[in-house]
């Protein structure tokens, strides 16, 4: 299997995990509801999950700690960024290329779980390093 067929898998099970907990709570949570239901859910998957992990800034060869923080990094491959917005904003996109940026990753997900149709309205995938 090759490795964007890997990630695609990858992708597709956190879209289903998201699902689950979107089905299950609806829209109107806490984004930090949210992101310790997607992470039982994983966990449940048996995926390996690291919770609001600490991202250095790397400026001009030194690791500046600057607060950024991963809300999920699945298997360690995959960038999940958890929002409950009323709308998701370029800014928000960015955030999500500029993690992926930082951790090398290759793909990563800004789920909005405040919408009504998750896989329709919440589900954001940005690839880094070969096309969608």
């Amino acid at each position: 299997m090759s490795e964007k067929d890997r990630l695609n898998d990858l992708t597709q099970s956190i879209i289903s995990a998201a699902i689950a907990v979107h089905h299950e709570l609806g829209p109107g949570m806490l984004e930090d509801a949210y992101e310790a239901c997607l992470m039982f859910e994983l966990l449940a998957r048996g995926f390996a999950i690291e919770r609001q992990k600490a991202l250095p800034l790397v400026y001009r060869g030194h690791a500046l700690d600057c607060g950024y923080r991963v809300d999920l990094l699945v298997n360690g491959a995959v960038v999940v960024e958890v929002k409950a917005l009323e709308r998701v904003l370029p800014v928000h996109l960015a955030q999500i290329v500029s993690y992926l940026r930082m951790t090398r990753c290759k793909v990563g997900l800004l789920i909005n779980f405040n919408v009504k149709w998750l896989v329709k309205d919440g589900i954001h995938r940005r690839v880094n390093g070969f096309p969608d």
